[in-house]
């Protein structure tokens, strides 16, 4: 199985690459940005249609996994967000046609609202944000390919990073509380907290068994941020005493985000994969820190 990653540098894409690289798969990776320190990256704008399908033709996968986009970024410049999530994934789709490929697109609880107090695969997407709205469409791009496909949707993904990548709560949390700082958390603002080395575990699992569709990966806990915090101190026995509760109110950031709990037990049923809760996820990120 000949495997490309496009947006292998960032976070996600980083970790699926290195994971299915360990495991002796053939798999090759593009970049924008940062070319990381793994072998066989090729760089790739995904917004020029050209280059795209070349690229994609030369490596001639049979599987693509397009993880891409920054939540706060999307909101701050709504033109590349359309760019990279709407065009980029048509083209990307495009390409993959040409060569009747698999696709795996890495999505998000942004493409929901909110108003239900649980999400299956099922329900009807409904975005609040601009960046859930083109992850949205680009969720249909991909349904309407008539290719194979997952859809894989995340939340609040976590674990170390390289230091070109973007951060995350769990990454901010530790930092600041090492250095002895207040830190304001946030208790109106929940998630499903997913640590990446347990996503891409559950890619493998699904990729294995030739799963298609949409799939919910995300942690076993939903829980505040506030609460995300507490644990993250308990764990890396940090002072709990510096962790503040604040509402989202007082905050003032690009994107509105919902409060969405996306249900995973389709994941269990169909493959017999448990995702992690939050505090086991943390305690193997600590593991992880310490080699």
């Amino acid at each position: 199985m000949k495997i490309l990653v496009i947006g292998g540098s960032g976070v996600i894409g980083s970790k699926i690459t290195e994971y299915f690289k360990q495991k002796n798969y053939d798999v090759n990776f593009t970049y924008m940005k940062n070319k990381s320190n793994l072998d066989n990256g090729q760089y790739l704008n995904i917004t020029q249609k050209h280059h795209t399908v070349e690229l994609i033709k030369k490596n001639n996968p049979g599987v693509i996994i397009h993880s891409l986009a920054n939540m706060d970024e999307c909101e701050k410049n709504k033109e590349k967000a359309n760019q990279i999530n709407v065009q980029g994934t048509e083209n990307v789709v495009f390409a993959a046609k040409t060569i009747n490929c698999k696709i795996i697109f890495v999505s998000t609880s942004a493409v929901f609202d909110g108003e239900k107090s649980e999400y299956i695969e099922s329900d009807k997407i409904c975005p609040t944000s601009h960046y859930g709205m083109t992850k949205a469409i680009g969720e249909e791009i991909v349904e309407r390919s008539g290719l194979p496909y997952l859809i894989l949707r995340t939340d609040q993904p976590y674990c170390q990073i390289k230091k070109w990548q973007h951060t995350n709560s769990v990454i901010r949390t530790i930092e600041t509380l090492k250095a002895n700082n207040i830190l304001k958390e946030i208790v109106d603002w929940k998630n499903r907290p997913t640590y990446v080395p347990n996503f891409v575990q559950s890619l493998e699992i699904l990729l294995e068994s030739c799963a298609e569709g949409i799939f919910h990966i995300v942690g076993d806990d939903y829980i505040s941020r506030y609460e995300m915090a507490l644990k993250i101190a308990g764990v890396f026995n940090l002072n709990k005493e510096l962790v503040i509760p604040i509402k989202s109110n007082e905050l003032h950031l690009p994107a509105k985000r919902a409060n969405v709990n996306l249900e995973n037990r389709k994941l269990l049923r169909t493959t017999g994969f448990k995702m992690d809760n939050f505090e086991q996820g943390l305690k193997n990120m600590l593991i992880c820190s310490n080699h």
